[in-house]
């Protein structure tokens, strides 16, 4: 039971992470890419590594699962935060739908 809950997990995760590429390619500027790999990017990764953490269980691999999560949760809107200015600064404005 607990490698199909695995499987299930990294399944998800890997839709996430492909619809985070998927982002990638088909959106129209910087702004809604980063935006498109930060979400969706963050949130399959971290169903990857859950998954890992119930599949091998132990308590040294949760704390390292839990350690990677936070990173993921702390570097990727600063990261996002800092590609925007920089976009900003180089003068590249946001495409507007029309």
């Amino acid at each position: 039971m607990i490698e199909v809950i695995a499987g299930i997990l990294i399944l998800l995760g890997a839709a996430f992470t492909f619809i985070a590429a998927l982002g990638l390619v088909r959106l129209p500027d910087i702004f809604t890419r980063m935006h498109a790999s930060t979400k969706a990017g963050v949130l399959g990764s971290s169903l990857i590594l859950i998954a890992g953490g119930i599949l091998f269980g132990d308590g040294g691999t949760w704390a390292r699962v839990i350690a990677a999560i936070f990173f993921l949760l702390l570097t990727a809107p600063i990261a996002a935060h800092m590609i925007g200015r920089a976009s900003l600064d180089e003068k590249h404005r946001p495409r507007l739908q029309k």
